[in-house]
C-alpha cells in the first residue's frame, strides 16, 4: 500500500481541496471506546461558511475519515 496516500497530510489536502477551503486549523480529539483510537478533527473555513472533519488513524501511519469496525469478540467451532 502507498503509504503517502494515507497519511494525514495527503488526506487533509485531498478533502480540503474539495471543500474549497480558505484557512484550517487541526486540533486533536481523544476518541472514546476501549481500543481508543487515535482521531483529528480538522476545522476549515470555505466561503460559505465552516466545516470540520474527523479523520481517524488506522495504525502504522494510515489515515482516513472513516473509523474503522471494532473488533467484536467471536467464536468459531471447528
Amino acid at each position: 500500500m502507498d503509504t503517502t496516500k494515507t497519511s494525514l497530510r495527503y488526506q487533509v489536502e485531498k478533502w480540503l481541496m474539495m471543500a474549497s477551503a480558505i484557512s484550517a486549523r487541526v486540533s486533536r480529539a481523544t476518541c472514546a471506546g476501549a481500543n481508543a483510537r487515535r482521531c483529528v478533527c480538522v476545522q476549515a473555513l470555505r466561503c460559505t461558511g465552516p466545516v470540520a472533519i474527523y479523520f481517524f488513524c488506522e495504525g502504522e501511519g494510515n489515515w482516513c475519515v472513516s473509523p474503522l469496525r471494532a473488533e467484536r469478540p467471536a467464536m468459531s467451532v471447528t
